[in-house]
């Protein structure tokens, strides 16, 4: 079965440490180091059917699912209240669904996907990184993460 990098959400899949670690097959070592069970990690995208339990009950996902839509950008009521709580929440990598979703919008998935892979490689080697990583795996490069971005779309790093 293929793995889905793209998410109703707006949310790039491709970046996901629990989705990385069921394409290198290291979700063993992942759930090890979660403490959590193997079975309950295994995922190939929440569009494809196989979902991890951290998508497993989306309300975001249901939602787009009734109204059958692939994006949450095609509804009526974008961004909705939930959607905007969900970029809001504690986890930094949530942060960039509404820009992703307008960009999806602009450009459309297949050429916002290839953007989103080269914005989830390393600029020096090239090498595929996670939300959270800090450093290259392969050069040891300092990487522009989720956390990162946070930091610049919320105007915390300085920036204008």
């Amino acid at each position: 079965m293929a793995f889905r990098y793209d998410s109703y959400c707006g949310l790039y899949c491709g970046a996901c440490s629990v989705l990385i670690a069921n394409e290198t097959e290291q979700l063993t070592e992942t759930a090890g180091k979660w403490d959590m069970k193997p079975e309950e990690l295994v995922c190939r995208g929440c569009k494809s059917g196989v979902e991890c339990v951290y998508s497993q009950n989306c309300q975001l996902k249901k939602c787009a699912q009734e109204k059958q839509i692939e994006f949450c950008v095609e509804c009526d009521e974008y961004p909705c209240q939930q959607l905007i709580d969900f970029r809001n929440d504690n986890h930094p990598h949530h942060s960039a669904v509404l820009s992703s979703l307008n960009r999806i919008q602009k450009i459309g998935v297949r050429n916002w996907l290839t953007e989103q892979e080269t914005r989830w490689s390393c600029s020096m080697c090239g090498a595929r990184f996670t939300w959270y990583d800090e450093t290259c795996a392969q050069c040891g490069s300092k990487l522009y993460n989720c956390q990162s971005e946070e930091n610049h779309l919320s105007g915390k790093d300085g920036q204008d």
